[in-house]
């Protein structure tokens, strides 16, 4: 028997011992990357590094991340998928690449002292077989063989590519690693499709940049990301076939099984699994110092569509009181010890829970009638009835679809996004994939407005109250967007003062220096940092001349002169107490 955080304890000190430092997780609402609504990967808060930048803690590193990928969302309930997961990882920043990643895949999974000690025979791998421009990924191939695998379990695959996330950025083909979770006899060749086989790790050779023009181009460094799947792994190396009854999951299943008193059975067990996956989720996403809360839009969609579905699943069980904040509390004990941050915001998160669940338990019962309704003598739900079900009951649109299903209906889901349109109350999960907060790319436009961004904020501070702190921010090559902690409108004239004191930094031409330091002398030293931010032991110290300095990744100019004249054109309220600012370079 083998924990999960045995696991993690294990990967991380294999690869220290092979010279990499380990890096703390990041948060799950990702700082650097406006293209996504959550961190997806490991790779998200290395954007910066990836595209060349040093990182503090050199070019190589180890660590776990823990993960939202809501593509899932439909497989939830399977032996395998989870919207919320933790994922190992093992990064080279421009210093070994291929052969040397894939040296030490085999290693730590086969070496019984230091690694895993899992027998070669069970192992099986993928990798690029070429698409378009990009030619066959021989040489990972021919690094397989190397080191004594038959090529008969290794195949090559069109899909092994990964990235970039968003639509431009780091990507690169990739080799998965695969095992034979079977008790029957391995087949001689390896066959992907075979669902006996199940990935436990993804090796990406990270050589490429594409462009926003879609096409790509040579990085300047040659990186290595990696992705070891925690929950998988650990539940392969426990002789399980399902990563519902590791350790951690299957305490939380048995938890809901005690308030439901319908005992698990193979017909309900789905519905239990999907239950602990959204409330693991939705836990971790309210915990989340960025304060996310469940609405009809960005991240707070996405919660409120994984509470609304764990609630109604709960329904289907027989759990007809309160249960949500329950289970959050299970999963909050749980995980308190390697997660710390979703103890000390389990108020915000258990009040947050109780107030969906309660707003949502008044409009289910109503809404369900109308439901029912609606399909008993139509084939399918039109447009405008999805639409009322979406907007005036609280109900999903892949809950409409979902219930529909299950009475063989169908519904006009074209017909109500157009529906959305022209209403713009409702935003479609992820349609615009976008979050608040980060950069769009690392143009040259963008990189003067993030620097912008930094003397913006050290304005607010001068002229409206030294207790500002920002509280995010997205940025692209056309504009800049600043929130901040604020409990009132800022009069036209303290905007235009801003904006004057901000065109004199400008034009004072003032040299923008950075510097590598111990974050606790960064932070004594004066340097601002963003709040709810982690940050690495050592970081990166920004100063514009005399006017400002704050930790940051970057990217930024030389000198402030390169940004030309700064401009608001906006300024609004965005929640209780904070305030944006939206302003171009001309």
């Amino acid at each position: 028997m083998i924990t999960s955080k045995e696991l993690k304890n294990k990967f991380i000190e294999f690869f220290k011992k092979k010279d990499h430092q380990e890096i703390d997780f990041s948060p799950l609402i990702p700082e650097n990357d406006p293209t996504v609504l959550f961190t997806t990967a490991g790779m998200h808060p290395l954007v910066p590094f990836l595209l060349g930048q040093e990182h503090p803690l050199g070019k190589k590193i180890v660590g776990n991340q823990i993960c939202i990928r809501t593509t899932d969302i439909e497989e939830v309930g399977d032996k395998t998928h989870f919207t919320f997961f933790e994922m190992l990882g093992n990064w080279s920043l421009g210093d070994y690449f291929k052969k040397q990643a894939i040296e030490y895949a085999f290693e730590f999974l086969t070496n019984k002292e230091f690694g895993l000690g899992l027998l070669k025979e069970k192992l099986a791998f993928t990798c690029f077989s070429g698409k378009e421009k990009i030619p066959k990924d021989q040489d990972a191939f021919d690094f397989w063989k190397e080191i004594g695998v038959n090529e008969k379990r290794i195949a090559f695959i069109e899909d092994n590519w990964w990235g970039p996330v968003g639509n431009t950025g780091p990507c690169g083909p990739d080799s998965e690693i695969f095992y034979w979770t079977s008790k029957e006899e391995v087949p001689e060749t390896f066959d992907p499709e075979d669902d006996r086989w199940v990935e436990i790790w993804n090796l990406v050779f990270m050589e490429h940049n594409k462009k926003q023009d879609g096409e790509l181009e040579p990085l300047n460094q040659k990186n290595i990301d990696t992705g070891f799947g925690v929950e998988r792994v650990t539940a392969i190396l426990n002789n399980q076939d399902d990563v519902f009854f590791t350790e951690k999951l299957n305490s939380i299943l048995r938890f809901v099984e005690k308030l439901s008193e319908n005992p698990i059975n193979q017909a309900n067990l789905s519905s239990y699994k999907i239950i602990v996956d959204h409330i693991r989720t939705s836990t971790f996403i309210l915990g989340d110092d960025r304060a996310i809360i469940p609405s009809n839009v960005d991240q707070g969609y996405v919660l409120r569509r994984l509470i609304r579905r764990a609630i109604r699943h709960g329904t289907m069980l027989g759990i007809n009181t309160s249960f949500v904040s329950k289970v959050s509390e299970k999963i909050i004990e749980n995980y308190k010890e390697e997660f710390p941050h979703i103890q000390k915001n389990k108020t915000f998160i258990l009040e947050q829970l109780t107030k969906e669940e309660n707003r949502f338990k008044e409009t289910i019962v109503k809404g369900l009638s109308v439901f029912y309704k609606v399909i008993e003598y139509k084939e399918e739900i039109s447009a405008k009835n999805a639409f009322l079900l979406y907007q005036s009951y609280g109900f999903p649109i892949e809950m409409i679809v979902e219930i529909a299903k299950e009475n063989n209906k169908q519904v006009d889901v074209d017909g109500f996004y157009k529906e959305y349109e022209i209403h713009k109350k409702l935003s479609r999960q992820g349609a615009e994939k976008k979050f608040k907060g980060g950069l769009s790319d690392h143009s040259e436009n963008t990189k003067k407005l993030h620097t912008a961004t930094h003397i913006l904020n050290q304005a607010l501070r001068e002229i409206i109250s030294s207790d500002i702190k920002q509280k995010g921010s997205n940025i692209t090559s056309e504009r800049l967007r600043f929130d901040f902690n604020f409990s009132r409108k800022l009069t036209p004239e303290e905007l235009k003062k801003i904006e004057a004191r901000a065109n004199e930094v400008i034009n004072k031409d003032m040299i923008i220096e950075k510097e590598m330091m111990p974050l606790k002398e960064a932070l004594e030293s004066g340097a601002q940092s963003e709040f709810g931010a982690r940050y690495p032991e050592k970081v990166w110290v920004y100063t514009i001349g005399d006017f400002t300095k704050e930790i940051c990744t970057g990217p930024h100019v030389q000198r402030t002169s390169e940004l030309g004249y700064f401009k608001i054109v906006k300024e609004q309220s965005v929640a209780a107490g904070v305030r944006r600012i939206k302003a171009v370079l001309e």
